[in-house]
């Protein structure tokens, strides 16, 4: 009985973490974009720090 409570578990949790991969790919690229861009404001300030 546990045994088979955890492997139905074990099965909700990953068809949980597969649908939202797969929904999550359309936002992929703004997080990329999102991440590039703060990325980009931190070399901008390493750079006005440098210059200072």
């Amino acid at each position: 009985m546990y045994r088979k409570r955890s492997l139905e578990l074990l099965v909700l949790s990953f068809l949980v973490f597969a649908l939202s991969g797969v929904s999550g790919c359309a936002t992929v690229e703004g997080i990329g974009k999102d991440v590039q861009k703060g990325g980009e404001a931190i070399e901008r300030a390493a750079d006005r720090k440098k210059s200072d």
